[in-house]
């Protein structure tokens, strides 16, 4: 992993957006989910159909599993900071909160990495990606209209909301220290599976999952649709981007998946496109380059 986060080529650009649409479709996975399912277990069958997925990939791959309670414990930590707490409290802030409103509370990440990794020492805080961050939340609030319905626990919400893109912003340090040399496919197994057993014992103390009646079969499309598409497949491209081009640089995908849910929206669902929608996605673009700062490097060499 490299020693300072300025810059992203053109194959993690590609990734990112990428990443962006994986991870921006569990937001509507979730919320038809959640109609049937209470959100903790649907967190348990997240992370479980996830890691089933990924195991039959690890096997054919040949990479062996961790050994002893030293191999197993990074995995631990970034399961409970990646996986456990960021999904158990957006899913559970999802159901006091639209979707729409869940993935701009999400596009806060970037913001959170930046303080954690400046305070940890990683990274220096540099004005120029502190300034992007803050226009890329200012792009994604234009994007979504500032129009927010009032409704009965909106408040817990947006809190359970922030909590999860603080705990991302942890998770990204903790990845960086402790699974610098690990491979994409058994670093997402191996957190998912980790994640499987601590979501077990959670779901099954709170909510008692086997009691529960059987979810219909669009509650089970939308279920392997999390599972399959935003967490297996989506992790792998994640930790090839942390790897690549560092903590901070992979959470920019928070600042990419509200411009992409309503592309998607767009080209899969017929939904029309709003000019502050347009707006916004040029602000996010702008950030985005500031960000990257090799346009403001061109800048400054033509003058």
């Amino acid at each position: 992993m490299p020693p300072n986060d300025n810059r992203i080529d053109a194959r993690d650009w590609s990734l990112l957006t990428v990443l962006s649409i994986l991870w921006g479709g569990s937001f509507f996975f979730n919320g038809a989910a959640l109609r049937e399912l209470p959100p903790l277990t649907l967190v348990f069958l997240r992370v479980a159909l996830g890691a089933a997925i990924l195991l039959p990939l690890l096997r054919r791959q040949g990479i062996g599993f961790p050994k002893g309670a030293a191999g197993w414990t990074p995995f631990v930590a970034i399961g409970l900071l990646n996986n456990v707490i960021p999904f158990s409290l957006i899913v559970i802030g999802q159901t006091f909160v639209p979707s729409g409103l869940a993935s701009i509370l999400n596009a806060t990440t970037p913001l959170f990495t930046v303080m954690v990794m400046a305070a940890a020492g990683e990274e220096a805080l540099q004005m120029r990606r502190i300034a992007g961050v803050a226009l890329g939340l200012l792009g994604v609030i234009v994007l979504r209209g500032w129009g927010i319905e009032a409704r009965p626990g909106q408040g817990l919400g947006i809190l359970l909301g922030l909590g999860g893109a603080f705990s991302y912003g942890f998770a990204a340090l903790a990845a960086r220290r402790l699974l610098k040399d690990s491979a994409p496919l058994g670093t997402a197994t191996f957190q998912l599976m980790a994640s499987t057993v601590m979501m077990a014992a959670v779901a099954g103390v709170m909510e008692q999952p086997w009691r529960l009646p059987m979810p219909g079969l669009t509650t089970w499309f939308a279920v392997l649709g999390l599972a399959g598409l935003s967490t297996a497949l989506a992790y792998i491209v994640f930790f090839q981007i942390l790897r690549r081009s560092g903590a901070t640089n992979v959470m920019l995908v928070t600042l990419l998946i509200p411009v992409t849910a309503i592309l998607l929206g767009w080209l899969v669902l017929g939904e029309p496109i709003f000019a502050c929608e347009i707006a916004g996605a040029i602000v996010i673009g702008s950030a985005l380059l500031v960000i990257d700062g090799r346009v403001l490097n061109l800048l400054r060499r033509g003058v």
